[in-house]
């Protein structure tokens, strides 16, 4: 009976078959994200690639790319251009002189961006001639009324304080 019941060909059932786990692993194994993967998608996106290609170069499902990936499938260009400024203003800070000249042609081109809460009104001159044109809405007028004050504004106190 001894040898009925030895683990010599590991565990198996009442039947002779081996045991298989509760949880069976069949199937596609799952997915992990990791920053190495992160870095390979937003490199390839930033070159270009179709999100297939990503996929088929990574081994994996070009539905299961866009799941974990998709923000650096949208902005992976954004990402590497990024990491590049890094670098390029360590190196300058470094004392590389090929990198401050980068940086120097880079800031020279570019344009400062305006003021967003900026009213468009506010770029107008002292003359108005445009919107003196125009005639004022009912909202408008109402809004200019409202910051004219009349000649007899502090009379109305005065003739309330003699009621009482």
């Amino acid at each position: 009976m001894d040898h009925e019941n030895s683990e010599v060909g590991g565990e198996v059932d009442l039947f002779g078959l081996p045991r298989l786990p509760i949880r069976d692993r069949r199937g596609r194994k799952s997915f992990k994200k990791d920053k190495e993967n992160q870095a390979f998608v937003s490199r390839r996106a930033a070159d270009g690639w179709t999100h297939e290609m990503i996929a088929e170069d990574m081994g994996i499902d070009a539905k299961t790319l866009r799941k974990h990936f998709s923000r650096e499938l949208s902005s992976g260009r954004i990402f590497m251009v990024g990491e590049m400024l890094d670098i390029l203003h360590k190196r300058a800070r470094d004392g590389h002189v090929p990198s401050v000249k980068a940086l120097l042609d880079r800031y020279e081109t570019a344009a400062p961006q305006a003021p967003r809460n900026r009213r468009p009104d506010a770029e107008a001159d002292d003359e108005d001639s445009d919107v003196s044109a125009r005639p004022a809405g009912k909202k408008e007028q109402a809004l200019l009324e409202a910051q004219q004050v009349p000649d007899n504004y502090g009379e109305i106190f005065d003739r309330l304080r003699g009621r009482h």
